[in-house]
């Protein structure tokens, strides 16, 4: 083998061996650079794909306030009488006491007694109104007692408040009484605070002794009480809601 290839091939090694670590480093910085791209990309990725989960979170929630007050809308043309949309403000389940507040009152022309409902039935009825809010009474509070009548057969009793969410007591039935699980309760119309007709209950499952006489009743409200945002306010005349308070004209003397 001639020296000058001898000599080529050992100079040909020695610069692959100089040049080996500032090619490997120069590789190294690439992928390193690469890596941190790809990571700033992923992390960017990774903030626009949370605030897209976010905003979809939204606009599903503001499609379900869409038709919760569509629903809402269309119970008040069933109803065929004058109502108002209030919001719920806050809301309290206590044992003692079931209350909710809303942001309509006095100077929306709400006052006490009125019924108030959501779009699946009979909430409660005003309790307390103010100029800019009124306090709800539920009908599961254990002070509020509604007269109610058997959808399937008419039968009168009245549904009183547990003071349990989403429970209302049926004491006041006799031992005869022709009643089964499942059946709906509406408003009888009797006491003059609630038009008859509205849902109110579903009779829940109850125990028969041996000779069908009727133990403790209980009834699930229609209403959902712990899942309202909007209820319906509902006038049972055609007394016009006064918006505004009415000006009172000073009559001008003759002379």
């Amino acid at each position: 083998m001639p020296v000058r290839t001898v000599l080529s091939i050992v100079t040909d090694s020695l610069k692959y061996l100089v040049d080996l670590p500032i090619s490997a480093f120069e590789q190294l910085s690439e992928t390193f650079i690469g890596y941190e791209t790809l990571k700033v990309e992923n992390d960017e990725l990774r903030q626009k794909q949370l605030i897209n989960k976010t905003q979809l979170l939204k606009f599903d929630a503001l499609e379900k306030e869409n038709i919760r007050l569509r629903a809402l809308l269309e119970n008040s043309f069933k109803l065929g009488e004058q109502v108002l949309i209030a919001e719920l403000l806050s809301i309290n389940l206590a044992p003692y006491e079931h209350i909710m507040v809303v942001n309509k009152g006095t100077r929306f022309g709400v006052h006490q007694q009125q019924p108030v409902l959501d779009e699946n039935g009979v909430v409660g009825q005003v309790f307390r109104a103010l100029p800019f809010t009124s306090e709800i009474m539920l009908i599961t509070d254990p002070n509020h007692a509604i007269p109610v009548q058997v959808n399937r057969n008419g039968l009168l009793t009245i549904a009183v408040g547990s003071g349990t969410a989403n429970q209302l007591n049926l004491p006041y039935l006799p031992n005869n009484a022709d009643i089964q699980a499942g059946d709906l309760l509406i408003t009888s119309g009797l006491g003059g605070t609630f038009p008859a007709g509205y849902p109110v209950a579903i009779v829940d499952d109850f125990p028969q002794t041996s000779n069908k006489s009727i133990t403790h009743i209980t009834a699930t409200p229609k209403a959902h009480l712990d899942r309202n945002r909007e209820l319906l306010i509902v006038w049972t005349n055609n007394t016009p809601i006064p918006l505004t308070t009415p000006t009172i004209k000073t009559p001008v003397p003759h002379e």
